[in-house]
This record gives C-alpha cells, sequence and structure tokens, in this order.
C-alpha cells in the first residue's frame, strides 16, 4: 500500500450541503422514494436468509462504533413490522439512533434499516425502525467481496506514530477491499453504508490519518451530509477470507483537494471527493459473527432461493407510492408483475453496475457469480456437504442412550446414503457457540431418515445437549458420512464383532443391513461389551433379530457389573470358540482399552491386518489457538493454490474453508483423518488424541480441523500417505 507525504491540515474542505451538491448532485426523485417504514415480507426474507450485518451505534459515553453482529441465518428476531432485536456480545449499546445493513452471501445488494436502539431483558439490542430500503450493489462489486481471496501484500511502513502503526493495522488495510462506515447526524439519525473499492478501500496517510474515496453513486450521500453537523466516524473493514475485523473511530472532514484526489484515480478517474479521517483508535479483533458466518465458505451459503433483491426494491417503491398517495403505485405492481420481469431487471441492473464502474476506471469488475437473485445458488449448493436435517423422532434405548431420527429439513426428503458402519458429523449451535460432534449410523443405508444413537457422556457437550434440550422438530445440519470402518464392497461371508457401550452403534447398522437383505446369506457373531441389563443398547432388537435369524447371527453379552471387563483372555475365548473361516473380517469398536487389547488378541490369533478394522471412541480434540494472526500458505504438490491468515482462535481448517480454499476435510472434529496434510514450512500445533500415527506426527502431518500455526506455514494438500486408525466423538 502506498504512502503518501501530504499534509491533511492544509487540504481543502467542503463545509456545507450547497459545496457538497455542487460536485455530486441532487439524488433522483425514485432513489429517495424506495424506502419503507415497516418491516414487510421482503425485509423479512432477507433476516431470514442474512447470517451477518454491519452495526453502527454509540455507548453511552458518546463514542461511535462500527461492527458486525450476527453468526448464522435469522439471527435477528422480528418481533413486529416496527421492531426487531438481536445479541451484540461484549458491547454496551446505548438507547437512540443506530443503522444496520444487511448481507447475503454472494450477493450484490445489502438491506439497509435504520431506526433507533434500546436493551430489551436479556440484554438483546432491539430497534425501532425508522426506513428500511435495498441499497445498490456497488460497494460489493467494486470490492470484489465475494470472489476468492487476493495474494497479501506486504503493506508500507506508516510514517508518524499514532493508531494507524499499531500492530498489524496497515498490513490488515492493505488487504481490506471493504468495509463498513457509521455517521450520525443532529436530528437523531443515523446510517451505516458499505464502501468497497478492487483493492485498498481505505488508504493510510499517516500514523493517525486515514483518506477514503468517495465515488459516484446514487448521490444520496447520507455520509456526506451527516457529516457536515456531526464529524463523529466509525468502520468496520473486512478482509476476505478473514474472521478478523479493523474497528476505528475518529472524526472526518470532506475533501475535494485535487492533488490527493489524483493519487486516488482509476485508470486516470479520480474520485469526486474524499474522506480524511482524524484516526482516534484502531484495533483488530476477531469477530465471532464473521467467524461463524464463515461467509466464503460454500457450507455457508443457503441452500433456499436468494432473496430476490430486485423485486424487494421494487416493492418498496411501490409501498412508498401507496403511502404517499402516488397514482403510479399501481403502475409499479402491475410491470412487477409480469412473468420473468424480475430477472430481465436484474440483467439489466447488472450491466448498468458494470458499465458504470468501468467509467470510473474498474477495468474488472463483474456483477457476483451468485446474483440469480431469486434462483437456486446451483454452483454453491454442489459444493457444499453441509446437510440441513430436522429431528422427527427421539427414541430412548437405555436411561443413558438415545437415538435421532432424523430427515431433511426441506420437503423434499432424499435418502441418506452411506456405508453400514460410517458416522456423519452433527452441527448445530450451543449457547451461541458453533458445535461439531461425530456420531455413527445406526440405521440402513438408502432409507429418507437417518439414525444416530447418543450416549450421555457427563461434561460432553453435545451429547448433553441431545439428551437435555433437543426435541422432536428442532433443526440441526449434517456432514458426511466419513470413516473407513465398514465391509468391504463385496462383503465376506462372516462379520465378527466386538463392541462395547456405544461402540454397538456402527455395529447395528451393519447388522440390520446385512439382515433386511435377502442376497446376503453371510453369518454375523457379535460380542457386545455393556454395564448392566438396563445399559444395553438395542437390547429388545438384537435379542428378536437373534431369534428371528438363528442361523445367520449370534450375540454374546458381557455385563461388566457381573461378569468384569472384556480382557485379553475371554475375548480369545470367545473368538476361539468361533467356527471361523478364512474370509471373516473383525470389526472392534469401544473405548481404547478395548481397542488394544482386542487387536493384540486377534493379531496373536493369526487374523491378517486387511481383515481387521477399529473404530476408536475419543472424547472431543481441542484445537489450541494462536495468539497473533499468521500467515498460511496452501500448495498442491508444490504449486500455490492460496493464502489466508490464520486469526486467533482460528484452526487451519477453518481459516482454509472461510477463505474458500479446497481443504480436504471431512468430521472436522479430529476423528477421521480426511483432512490431514504435510506441513512443508513452520510449525502447527498437534493435539493429543487424534487419529494419527506417531509415524505420520514424525513425517510432518496435521490435522487441520484441530491444529493452529505456531509461525506462518505453508501446507501441502496433495494426496497424503493414508491416514491412521479412525475414531469417533462423543
Amino acid at each position: 500500500m502506498q504512502q503518501y507525504t501530504f499534509e491533511p491540515d492544509s487540504m481543502h474542505r467542503l463545509s456545507c450541503a450547497d459545496a457538497v451538491e455542487a460536485v455530486v448532485g441532487r439524488p433522483a426523485a425514485i432513489v429517495m422514494k424506495k424506502q419503507i417504514s415497516v418491516l414487510d415480507e421482503g425485509c423479512r426474507d432477507v433476516f431470514a436468509h442474512s447470517p451477518v450485518a454491519a452495526f453502527g451505534y454509540q455507548d453511552a459515553d458518546g463514542t461511535a462504533h462500527t461492527t458486525f453482529v450476527g453468526g448464522v441465518p435469522a439471527f435477528a428476531r422480528v418481533h413486529s413490522p416496527q421492531r426487531f432485536s438481536f445479541p451484540v456480545p461484549g458491547a454496551s449499546v446505548a438507547s437512540g439512533p443506530v443503522s444496520l445493513f444487511f448481507l447475503l452471501p454472494g450477493v450484490g445488494e445489502v438491506l439497509r434499516v435504520n431506526g433507533t436502539a434500546s436493551v430489551l431483558k436479556g440484554g438483546e439490542t432491539a430497534v425501532d425502525i425508522t426506513e428500511a430500503y435495498v441499497h445498490c450493489a456497488q460497494a460489493v462489486i467494486r470490492a470484489g467481496l465475494w470472489e476468492p481471496p487476493a495474494p497479501l501484500q506486504p503493506a508500507e511502513p506508516v510514517p508518524g506514530q499514532g493508531p494507524l502503526a499499531g500492530p498489524h493495522i496497515s498490513d490488515f488495510l492493505a488487504a481490506s477491499p471493504f468495509l463498513a462506515l457509521s455517521t450520525w447526524d443532529t436530528q437523531g439519525g443515523s446510517d451505516t453504508s458499505p464502501r468497497g473499492e478492487r483493492q485498498t478501500v481505505a488508504r493510510i496517510l499517516n500514523g493517525h490519518t486515514l483518506v477514503l474515496a468517495d465515488r459516484k453513486g446514487n448521490k444520496r450521500a447520507d455520509t456526506l451530509h451527516n457529516l457536515l453537523h456531526d464529524d463523529r466516524l466509525a468502520l468496520a473493514a473486512l478482509v476476505p477470507g478473514r474472521s478478523g475485523v479493523l474497528h476505528i473511530h475518529g472524526r472526518a472532514a470532506i475533501t475535494d483537494d485535487v492533488a490527493l484526489l489524483k493519487t486516488l484515480a482509476l485508470r486516470g478517474v479520480p474520485p469526486h471527493l474524499a474522506l480524511l479521517i482524524d484516526v482516534e483508535y484502531a484495533e483488530i479483533r476477531n469477530n465471532e459473527a464473521v467467524s461463524r458466518a464463515r461467509l466464503w465458505n460454500p457450507d455457508a451459503r443457503s441452500r433456499d432461493l436468494a432473496p430476490d433483491m430486485m423485486a424487494l426494491s421494487s416493492g418498496h417503491l411501490a409501498a412508498s407510492a401507496v403511502e404517499s398517495g402516488r397514482a403510479s403505485a399501481w403502475l409499479i405492481k402491475l410491470v412487477t408483475a409480469i412473468p420473468g420481469m424480475s430477472r430481465l431487471m436484474r440483467k439489466a441492473m447488472d450491466r448498468a453496475y458494470v458499465a458504470g464502474l468501468r467509467k470510473e476506471g474498474y477495468a474488472d469488475v463483474r456483477a457476483p457469480a451468485a446474483a440469480r437473485h431469486g434462483e437456486p445458488l446451483k454452483d454453491e449448493v454442489a459444493q457444499s456437504s453441509l446437510r440441513p436435517v430436522r429431528i422427527c423422532e427421539i427414541r430412548h434405548e437405555t436411561p443413558s442412550a438415545r437415538t435421532l431420527v432424523l430427515e431433511d429439513a426441506a420437503d423434499e426428503a432424499e435418502p441418506f446414503d452411506f456405508l453400514p458402519g460410517q458416522f456423519f458429523t452433527v452441527v448445530t449451535d450451543i449457547a451461541g457457540h458453533p458445535v461439531r460432534r461425530a456420531y455413527s449410523v445406526s440405521s440402513v443405508p438408502g432409507a429418507t431418515r437417518l439414525e444416530l444413537t447418543v450416549k450421555h457422556v457427563k461434561g460432553g457437550q453435545f451429547s448433553t445437549h441431545a439428551h437435555r434440550d433437543l426435541r422432536p422438530g428442532d433443526r440441526l445440519a449434517v456432514r458426511g458420512p466419513s470413516g473407513t470402518f465398514h465391509a468391504p464392497p463385496h462383503a465376506p461371508q462372516q462379520l465378527v464383532l466386538i463392541a462395547a457401550g456405544s461402540g454397538i452403534t456402527p455395529m447395528m447398522s451393519m447388522i440390520r443391513t446385512r439382515l433386511s437383505d435377502p442376497a446376503s446369506a453371510g453369518r454375523i457373531d457379535l460380542l457386545y461389551s455393556s454395564r448392566s441389563p438396563e445399559e444395553i443398547i438395542f437390547s429388545d432388537e438384537l435379542t428378536r433379530m437373534e431369534n428371528d435369524h438363528p442361523d445367520r447371527l449370534t450375540v454374546t453379552h458381557v455385563l461388566t457389573s457381573r461378569d468384569d471387563r472384556l480382557n485379553a483372555e475371554s475375548i480369545r475365548q470367545w473368538v476361539t470358540g468361533l467356527p471361523l473361516t478364512d474370509s471373516a473380517h473383525h470389526f472392534v469398536c469401544g473405548p481404547e482399552a478395548l481397542m488394544d487389547t482386542a487387536q493384540d488378541v486377534l493379531q496373536q490369533l493369526g487374523v491378517p491386518d486387511d481383515h481387521m478394522r477399529q473404530e476408536r471412541f475419543s472424547g472431543a480434540v481441542t484445537a489450541p489457538t494462536t495468539q497473533v494472526p499468521q500467515e498460511m500458505k496452501v500448495e498442491k504438490d508444490g504449486s500455490l493454490v492460496g493464502t489466508a491468515v490464520v486469526e486467533p482462535g482460528q484452526s487451519l481448517l477453518d481459516t482454509g474453508l472461510a477463505a474458500g480454499l479446497p481443504m480436504p476435510y471431512s468430521c472436522t472434529v479430529g476423528t477421521c483423518g480426511e483432512c490431514m496434510v504435510h506441513v512443508s514450512n513452520g510449525a502447527a500445533t498437534r493435539p493429543e488424541r487424534t487419529c494419527l500415527t506417531d509415524k505420520q506426527e514424525a513425517e510432518g502431518y496435521v490435522l487441520t480441523c484441530v491444529s493452529c500455526p505456531l509461525s506462518n506455514v505453508t501446507l501441502d494438500i496433495g494426496d497424503p500417505t493414508s491416514p491412521g486408525p479412525r475414531s469417533r466423538t462423543h
């Protein structure tokens, strides 16, 4: 980022509305007639799809702030056509004027909402709206906000002292093409508007001065008019792919200094004005809303139709005409009701955006790829592996185990395809924080319902939530299937199964699948250890299946309260007492001690390694966190794929996915090994109790979902060596 030697105090400044309008002009009448004073159906649709919003507010001391709020779609609750609310973690929002704009991943236009804030019981911020309207897509298009992140470029040193000379501030600004800018007027109003540039949205003049180009737009000029009366300003800057947000507040002036504007020219076209910002405060903080929203990750894109922002804008124009009694209201409604008209308007508007921006000097702008507003985001959906589901039934198997029966949240149910023994990762929010846990499937593949059996584990975050809070109708999401713990494609004639506790769940899928297939005549022998008769999961069904298929299924129960735990001798006696065939495949699932014991016994009995599979149970692995931002380069077989910055609190995988990089992954909880990559440069943490072998760790492999960088790192996502033993969490 280039630095300048201008003296801000010597630059000419505009101080009245006439001077601003002489440069900017007055907005067209239609621009000022498209805002409404209620939350209509279209606004509520945007609320339902938007995972994050920029929010401008003041604290009790009158200090201006801008941040990003939300984290998941529908984070804002609509109480009435005039009021909505949302949480603002860690902030003290004073009653008074506030403003927001709601972002839709992949969409250019934003929904701006202005109003008055108050605090509800429970701490949520409520907003009584004064106006809502659709803001044009120029800022998002200028910034290329939804395009793959650009390679990182180091910033030049900042001249002088001041907030902008703080750690990592200049590097962040050098990479930031987009920000939210909040201002206030003297009439009790506030505006938060999007600003974007193809490269750097705000440029540093010295340690305490920023310059922000003001290019041609719809001529509303709300920000400029506000600053003429109240020079307080706050902004929050984004870097695509990063969860950190740069927060700045200070005071601003409007300048038409010719020499300064010339330095901001694009292909010889300077902006008509610029903002000189005297920065009082600047700090980069990890933003939980941006992190949770995963704005640049296909998983975060809605599987539903994207809101039609052209139709919404037209609807607002018609509603405003009705409210003011204008005769044009019926004509607007008639035209927009013509089939296909919204799509034609969309195409025309996109062409107008691009043509106008090219006249400003932007050579490579294009409408957002996902701006097929009102159409399915087909490419994005195809890439997404996160499947929304709802709980249609909960079955209580034992006092400490229950089965969640899941089906698609969409109206049309699709079958769940997997191999018996594989697992799915459950994704949900608990107390406002994302939680992911892997659970083996206990049902038969190909059905439209998926059954996951969850045993309650003391201190287990998701298992406690599943037993205490979840009810039929609640929504979750699943990712998968994952795991190599399954019978080979050509099923062997005999399956030998050893399980303890909830280790029965993948075995149950194998048993149910084989016994439901008339063409499968193989034998199944199960050794199953439980604490007591009351804790035998699927007890009645196992008894029934054994009685119905006495020549195909045998079940041997071991009760630790009566028989003690399974040990090497008891396992040996049971296995050697079976009528084993040479093609028999052995599957073992349960706690780590059982795995080790069973593996030793089977190896001593001469069972080939390729006839033996294990699935280890472990608690969820917690990823250590880096203390400072670190650069992550991602390569594939030596060729650079992309770069990203790992923020404090982020894993390597979360960072890569947030940046839209093609990171390999499946379970996301450190249990399947699919995200294993090689660290070719730098260092990363390696938590204990993952599925990596000692040899893989020694060779420099890590699991990106539970690792963070200790320095700048380079990862190679090319084909790794075969992953180690799989495990799953509770």
